[in-house]
């Protein structure tokens, strides 16, 4: 399971958390309980209104009823390098046939609607346009499912990674923008910028470095 499990409804001093013992979840358990039961900032946590695992330091209830501080992620829980090049290659190839798609059927229509020389002139320009559009329309669609509840696109969905802070938390639109702004810098560097994720703990590129962004991985399983 991720550490996210985001909802609208955040956790309250109010709420019974499932707890998580010895690798099984029971609870729930109150407030009360868990301070009883001497509840640590790592324990794994959630209420029925969570999709998903946190650590208790991750809910801003519990730091605040424990005094726990947010701590950074544990270094197993970072993506690896092979799932987030996999991932790259499942949305190129999702946004390009998106482009693709929408190319042809104006082609189509044009090719209805306009004599030869007119609509083989066009098609040219189409081409060139739906080239140029692509790297584009990437970013506009890392940006937005990178910064959504699900944090991350559906390449990083099915290799089940996201995107997230250095705590684990979903990031704003803002930063997701840097982030895949900065990636023209790991491209620029020969590429170096994607390969220091292998020479870091927390396998960062130099996009994730400066943006201080992170891509990890399932933590619990379901």
């Amino acid at each position: 399971m991720q550490p996210s499990g985001n909802k609208t409804l955040q956790p309250s001093a109010n709420d019974e958390y499932i707890l998580v013992i010895n690798g099984k979840p029971e609870g729930p358990f109150t407030i009360a309980q868990l301070r009883e039961r001497k509840i640590k900032p790592g324990d794994f946590v959630k209420t029925a209104a969570m999709d998903d695992y946190k650590e208790a330091h991750e809910i801003a209830a519990l730091r605040q009823l424990f005094g726990f501080n947010k701590q950074p992620l544990p270094l197993q829980y970072f993506g690896s390098f092979d799932q987030r090049l996999l991932a790259a290659v499942i949305d190129w190839l999702i946004v390009s046939a998106a482009f693709v798609l929408v190319a042809f059927v104006v082609m189509l229509i044009l090719l209805l609607a306009l004599p030869g020389d007119d609509n083989k002139i066009l098609r040219i320009g189409i081409i060139i346009c739906v080239v140029a559009l692509i790297p584009i329309g990437k970013i506009v669609y890392n940006v937005m499912m990178e910064s959504g509840p699900k944090q991350g696109t559906f390449g990083k969905q099915l290799l089940k990674v996201r995107v997230c802070d250095i705590y684990g938390e979903r990031i704003h639109t803002s930063k997701a923008l840097q982030r895949n702004l900065f990636k023209y810098l790991s491209v620029a560097t020969l590429f170096i910028g994607y390969l220091i994720a292998f020479f870091n703990k927390k396998q960062q590129c130099l996009h994730d470095m400066l943006a201080d962004t992170l891509v990890i991985k399932d933590r619990l399983d379901s």
